[in-house]
C-alpha cells in the first residue's frame, strides 16, 4: 500500500510547502498553513478550456452584441455598467451580514418577474430557510428556482436540467469538487470550483453570480487568482450600525470600475437611494467649524458629501494624524501645504478628518474642501452653510482644475447651494447656470479668503 503524502497550503495566498510553518513566506500571513493530501495524478476534469479550434484574425471576428439583461435594480445595473452581460462570471463579496445574499434575493425577484429563470444554489441555508428570508422581503416569482447543494457537478446537472439564464452561488467557500480530496473552501477547491462555474458561463452563455466571504482584512477569502478569473469583481460595503449600503464595482470587463451603487437597508430589504447627496447631506450642522462640502464624482454620478475636521492641541510628542474615508497621506500632504504656504502652526495639533456617511471617496478634487475644513477647525470660524468647495491642490499651494465641473455645479444647485468655489482653470468653457455664483481661485490662500475671510 502506497504512503499518503500531504502538503501544506496556505489558504490567503495558496503557497505550497512540504511541511508546516508559522508564517507563509509568500503572503507573510501566521497560521494559514492547512494540510491537504497530495493529489497523484492531475484531475481529468481540471479546467481546460479551448476557446478555437485555430488562431483567427481579429479583423475577421464578427460579434454580435448581445442584449444585456436588465435586473431592473437602477443601482445594480448602473454598477454592472448598464445590466447583466450573458456568460459573464461575477464575484460579490462583503462583510457577514452586510446584506449580500439580500441583494441577490431581490435581483433574483426581478428578473424572475421579467421572464428569465433564475437558479439560486444555496450552500448554507436549507430550501426551508432560504424561502423563510424570501417571505420576510416579499419575494415570489414563478421562475426564480431555489436549490440547497454544494457538490459542483450535482448543481451542474441541475443546470442543465432547468436552463436558467441566471445562476447564483452561494456562496463559494462551501462549494466542492468531487474529485479534490481537499475540504470545501481551501485554495483548491475554490479555484477548481471557480473555473468549472467559468467553463459552465462561457459555454452555456448562463450569467452565474458567485459569493465570495471576506478576510479579516477585508480581502475576499481565497486565492488572489478567484479575482483574476471572474470578469466582475463586486463589493458590497457598509456599517452595520448605519442603515445605507455602498455597491462597488473593483473590476469590471464590460463597465466602469469607478461607479457606485447605495442602498438603505429596512425591514423589508435593501431600497435603492435616488439621490444619494441629499442622504449624505441630511444630518449635516450648520454653522459649525470644521465642516465643508465637496461635490465628488463617482463614476458618472456627482455626490455631495460633508468633509469634517477636528484639530485639537496634542498631549504627545508626536500628533496624531487620523482619516476616514478618504487617504491619511493625502490629509498629511494637504496639511504640510497649508504650514508651509500659509503658515498655520499645526504641528502641535491632533488632526481627525472624516467624510461623513461612512462613504469612501479617492478622486483629488476634494483636497480643497479638506483643506478648508481644516482651516476652519483650527481657527475655530465656520464656513457659509451654502458654499461647495471643489479643487485638487498641488505642493505649492495652487488649486488644480478637475473634470466634469459642470455636472458637479448642477448637482450642488439642485440641492440648494448657490456659491461654489472652483479652480480659476475651470471657469472658461461652459455655461454657468443662473442663481448659482462661481468664484474660480487660483491658490488655496485665495479660497480661504473667501471661506472664511481671511
Amino acid at each position: 500500500m502506497s504512503k499518503i503524502k500531504s502538503k501544506y497550503i496556505c489558504q490567503e495566498c495558496g503557497y505550497e510547502s512540504p511541511k508546516w510553518m508559522g508564517k507563509c513566506p509568500g503572503c507573510h500571513q501566521w497560521n494559514t498553513m492547512v494540510e491537504e493530501i497530495e493529489q497523484k495524478t492531475s484531475s481529468p476534469n481540471r479546467l481546460q478550456i479551448s476557446w478555437s479550434s485555430s488562431p483567427q484574425s481579429i479583423s475577421g471576428i464578427n460579434v454580435e452584441e448581445e442584449p444585456r439583461i436588465n435586473t431592473n435594480i437602477e443601482e445594480l445595473n448602473r454598477v454592472l455598467g448598464g445590466g447583466i452581460v450573458p456568460g459573464s462570471l461575477i464575484l460579490v463579496g462583503g462583510d457577514p451580514g452586510i446584506g449580500k445574499s439580500t441583494l441577490l434575493l431581490q435581483s433574483s425577484q426581478s428578473i424572475a418577474r421579467s421572464g428569465n429563470r433564475v437558479l439560486y444554489v444555496s450552500g448554507e441555508e436549507s430550501v426551508k430557510q432560504t424561502k423563510l428570508r424570501a417571505e420576510r422581503l416579499g419575494v415570489h416569482a414563478e421562475e426564480l428556482w431555489v436549490l440547497t447543494e454544494n457538490q459542483l457537478e450535482q448543481i451542474e446537472a441541475h443546470i442543465d436540467k432547468i436552463n436558467p439564464m441566471i445562476v447564483i452561488i452561494d456562496s463559494i467557500q462551501t462549494v466542492y469538487h468531487p474529485q479534490l480530496t481537499s475540504a470545501p473552501g481551501s485554495v483548491a477547491q475554490v479555484r477548481e470550483s471557480t473555473a468549472h462555474l467559468m467553463r459552465i458561463a462561457k459555454s452555456k452563455g448562463i450569467a452565474i453570480f458567485i459569493v465570495g466571504h471576506v478576510t479579516k482584512q477585508g480581502e475576499i477569502a481565497g486565492p488572489r487568482l478567484l479575482e483574476h478569473m471572474v470578469d466582475t469583481v463586486l463589493y458590497f460595503e457598509g456599517e452595520r450600525h448605519h442603515t445605507y449600503r455602498i455597491l462597488r464595482a473593483v473590476k469590471n470587463r464590460f463597465g466602469s470600475t469607478n461607479e457606485m451603487g447605495i442602498f438603505e437597508m429596512k425591514e423589508e430589504g435593501l431600497i435603492e437611494v435616488k439621490n444619494p447627496s441629499e442622504l449624505f447631506l441630511s444630518e449635516r450642522p450648520m454653522g459649525v467649524a470644521g465642516s465643508s462640502v465637496v461635490a465628488s464624482m463617482e463614476g458618472t454620478r456627482p455626490v455631495l458629501v460633508e468633509v469634517q475636521a477636528l484639530l485639537s492641541p496634542t498631549s504627545f510628542v508626536t500628533p496624531r494624524r487620523m482619516a476616514t474615508g478618504v487617504d491619511q497621506q493625502r490629509v498629511a500632504l494637504i496639511m504640510a501645504v497649508l504650514e508651509k504656504r500659509l503658515g498655520m502652526f499645526l504641528q502641535n495639533q491632533d488632526a481627525f478628518v472624516n467624510i461623513a456617511g461612512g462613504v469612501k471617496i479617492g478622486e483629488p478634487a476634494i483636497d480643497l474642501s479638506i483643506a478648508v475644513s481644516i482651516a476652519s477647525s483650527f481657527r475655530d470660524r465656520a464656513v457659509q452653510s451654502h458654499d461647495v468647495y471643489i479643487g485638487e491642490i498641488g505642493l505649492t499651494g495652487e488649486v488644480r482644475g478637475v473634470s466634469r465641473i459642470e455636472q458637479r455645479v448642477l448637482e450642488a444647485k439642485k440641492l440648494g447651494f448657490n456659491r461654489i468655489i472652483i479652480p480659476f482653470n475651470n471657469i472658461k468653457g461652459w455655461n454657468i447656470p443662473s442663481r448659482v455664483e462661481v468664484l474660480g481661485v487660483k491658490t488655496i490662500a485665495e479660497a480661504l479668503d473667501i471661506a472664511l475671510g481671511g
